[in-house]
C-alpha cells in the first residue's frame, strides 16, 4: 500500500489500515510528517470519517507526538469504538475480536502487525472505561483480549474477567493473568523458576528516593536486597522512557531532578555484558507456550534497543543475530525450563519476553504481550528474517484456528 492511499479519502469511506503500514514506513525510514500533514488537512474537511481520524491518529503516535496523537483517538472513538481489518486473504479464514483501551501504541497488543498478509479477518474493540462495549459486539469466531497490564487498565480488566468467564467463544489471553505481565508481579511470579533469573522489582515512591539521594536513608535498609547499581524507571513506563541506571546517591539526586514522577519501579542492576564488553538482548514469543525468535540486538550499552544498536549498519551483528536464529532450537535447550516456567506461571496464551543470558541463566527483563513482533525489516539487510517471522506468524495463526476447532460443535 502507498503513502498516497494511506491519506487519500474517497467519496467512500477512508479504510482503516492499522499500526502496520506506518509503522513499515517508519523503519524503512521514511519521513512520516507530511502523511500527517496531508490527513490533517483532510480530516478537517471529513470530521465523521472515523477511519480518517484513527489512521491519524496512529500515524501521530508513531511519530512520537504522544499528546496530540491520543486527542485524535479520541476524537475518533467519539464517532465509532470499532475498527475492521479485512483479511489480505479472501474469503477468511477466521473472524477475530480484539478489545482494547484507548491509549498509545503500547497499551494493546499489536496485532495488527503479526496478521498483516494473513487469512484472519481483525476487528478492534475499543472498550468504555468501566470495561464495557458500545452497542452489540461484532460477530467472530475468537476474542483475544489485547489491553496492556498497565495500572489504568486494572478497572477495565476486572469487570472483562467477570463478563468473559463463560463467553461462547474462545478467549485468548484472558484478562485474569494479564496482570502476570507487570514488572513487580513477574518478578515474583518468576522468582526461584529453574534456570531463570529476575531481580525482584519494588515499587519505590518519590519520597523515599529522595530520602536516599539526600543521604537520609540508606538504599538496602529502605530495600531489603537491594544496593547500587540500581535500574530505576517510573510506573507505566516503556521502551525504555526515563530508564537509567543509578550508581551512587548524588546520581539518584541527579535523575529525580529531571524525571517528574511520582512512584517508580527500582531493581537491582545485573551485568550481562559477554567476554568481548558487548550486551546481547533477545526477543522471544511464547505462542501457546511454543517459543520462537523474533530478534536479538548487540550493543556495547546495556540499554540494548534493537533500533539504535547498530543492526542496520554493522553487517556482523546482523550475521550474529542470523546465527542466533538458526541456532535457536539450542537456545531452546539451553532456557527450555526457564521458557516453560514463564508459559506456566503466567497462563498466557501469547507473549513475549526481553532477556539476555547471564552465567548460563536466562536473565528476564520484561515479558508482556503488547511488545511489537514484525517481519519489515529490509531483506537485502536482514534475509535471514523472513523465514523466522513466518514461523511466529504461522504458530499464531494456529493457535487461533486450533481454539477455534475445540470449540466447533
Amino acid at each position: 500500500m502507498s503513502s498516497t492511499s494511506l491519506g487519500q479519502t474517497t467519496a467512500a469511506k477512508t479504510p482503516f489500515v492499522g499500526l502496520a503500514p506506518f509503522l513499515r514506513m517508519s523503519i524503512a525510514g521514511i519521513d512520516l510528517q507530511p502523511l500527517a500533514q496531508q490527513m490533517l488537512a483532510q480530516a478537517a474537511l471529513a470530521e465523521d470519517d472515523a477511519n480518517l481520524w484513527m489512521n491519524l491518529s496512529i500515524a501521530t503516535l508513531c511519530l512520537g507526538q504522544r499528546d496530540m496523537g491520543l486527542r485524535l483517538q479520541a476524537q475518533a472513538l467519539q464517532m465509532s469504538r470499532r475498527y475492521h481489518l479485512a483479511a489480505a486473504q479472501q474469503p477468511p479464514a477466521l473472524r477475530l475480536l480484539m478489545l482494547m483501551a484507548p491509549g498509545d501504541v503500547a497499551a494493546n497488543t499489536p496485532l495488527e502487525c503479526l496478521l498483516e498478509d494473513s487469512d484472519i479477518d481483525l476487528d478492534l474493540l475499543y472498550l468504555l472505561p468501566d470495561g464495557s462495549v458500545d452497542g452489540p459486539l461484532p460477530e467472530h469466531d475468537v476474542l483475544i483480549v489485547g489491553l496492556s497490564e498497565l495500572e489504568e487498565h486494572r478497572r477495565m480488566l476486572n469487570a472483562l474477567e467477570q463478563s468473559l468467564a463463560h463467553w461462547p467463544r474462545p478467549v485468548i489471553n484472558a484478562p485474569q493473568h494479564i496482570p502476570s505481565a507487570g514488572r513487580d508481579r513477574a518478578s515474583e511470579l518468576l522468582q526461584d523458576a529453574p534456570g531463570l533469573l529476575i531481580p525482584p522489582t519494588l515499587q519505590a515512591s518519590r519520597a523515599q528516593l529522595a530520602r536516599i539521594a539526600s543521604g537520609a536513608a540508606r538504599l538496602p535498609e529502605t530495600f531489603a536486597g537491594c544496593d547500587f547499581a540500581l535500574i530505576v524507571r517510573p510506573l507505566g513506563s516503556h521502551a525504555g522512557r526515563d530508564l537509567e541506571k543509578i550508581e551512587t546517591p548524588q546520581a539518584m539526586a541527579n535523575y529525580l531532578a529531571h524525571v517528574s514522577a511520582d512512584e517508580f519501579f527500582i531493581a537491582r542492576f545485573i551485568d550481562y555484558s559477554d567476554a568481548d564488553g558487548q550486551f546481547r538482548k533477545f526477543r522471544i514469543a511464547l505462542i501457546d507456550g511454543q517459543p520462537f525468535a523474533c530478534h536479538m540486538a548487540v550493543s556495547s550499552h546495556w540499554m540494548v534497543h534493537y533500533v539504535n544498536a547498530g543492526m542496520y549498519e554493522d553487517a556482523s551483528k546482523r550475521a550474529e543475530e542470523a546465527r542466533f536464529m538458526t541456532q535457536f532450537d539450542d537456545f531452546v535447550r539451553r532456557h527450555g525450563s526457564a521458557l516453560r516456567a514463564i508459559h506456566q506461571r503466567t497462563q498466557l496464551d501469547y507473549l513475549c519476553i526481553d532477556c539476555a543470558q547471564s552465567q548460563g541463566q536466562l536473565l528476564v527483563f520484561e515479558i508482556d504481550h503488547a511488545m511489537v513482533v514484525h517481519a519489515m525489516d529490509s531483506e537485502q539487510l536482514f534475509p535471514h528474517k523472513q523465514t523466522h517471522m513466518l514461523k511466529v506468524k504461522t504458530a499464531f495463526r494456529e493457535l487461533l484456528l486450533r481454539r477455534h476447532g475445540q470449540r466447533q460443535p
